[in-house]
């Protein structure tokens, strides 16, 4: 059961990047007072967990409707992980958007930051290897522990510094990289000949 918790956390807390996200939470929510950046805090945490909760379940019936199949999925969300992993590698800085303040953390700290298309690809082919409750359970955590990062962001830069939460954001795309090459690799073994 643990193991399979592990399995499951692992790709997951990749995927979300917490501190690769850092650095951005940290200038967008440069200059509010401690207040303003718990509320968007809280916003961001509702924000991600029903974005990703939803499309947990929805998913798959979208995906059923339409007859993509899990090989198919695995196949496509594994290059689409590929890409966005390579981005990650090969750019110096996430790009930062201008946001209206009353929606920061639903839009972009929520999603896509913290829930974008690496998470979304990576719980829906999780689910098919360890159903909902060990993926709901990881996912949540993972959103609760970048919520604390954000919570504990000027402490963690300082401790970090750029370069550090720079050097930790490319070696989470490095890995999931190498999980992107993973899924396709075992969309294509499973796909019936």
């Amino acid at each position: 059961m643990w193991n399979d918790f592990w399995l499951c956390f692992v790709p997951l807390f990749f995927a979300v990047d917490a501190v690769g996200v850092l650095p951005m939470f940290i200038s967008l929510t440069e200059g509010f007072q401690k207040q303003e950046v718990r509320q968007v805090i809280v916003q961001s945490l509702l924000t991600a967990v029903i974005v990703s909760v939803a499309f947990v379940f929805l998913g798959q019936s979208i995906f059923d409707y339409l007859g993509i199949t899990t090989s198919d999925f695995m196949i496509a969300g594994g290059v689409v992980l590929f890409i966005i992993s390579l981005r990650d590698i090969l750019n110096s800085e996430k790009k930062q958007r201008k946001v209206d303040l009353g929606s920061l953390g639903a839009v972009p700290i929520g999603v896509p930051l913290i829930v974008g298309p690496a998470v979304l690809t990576t719980s829906l082919l999780l689910l098919a290897q360890y159903g909902y409750v060990l993926l709901l359970t990881s996912l949540l955590v993972n959103i609760l522990i970048a919520c604390l990062v954000f919570y504990f962001s000027l402490p963690l830069n300082k401790l970090l510094g750029k370069a550090g939460s720079k050097t930790i954001s490319k070696i989470f795309a490095l890995i999931i990289a190498a999980l992107a090459v993973m899924m396709i690799r075992k969309g294509i073994t499973s796909i019936p000949w």
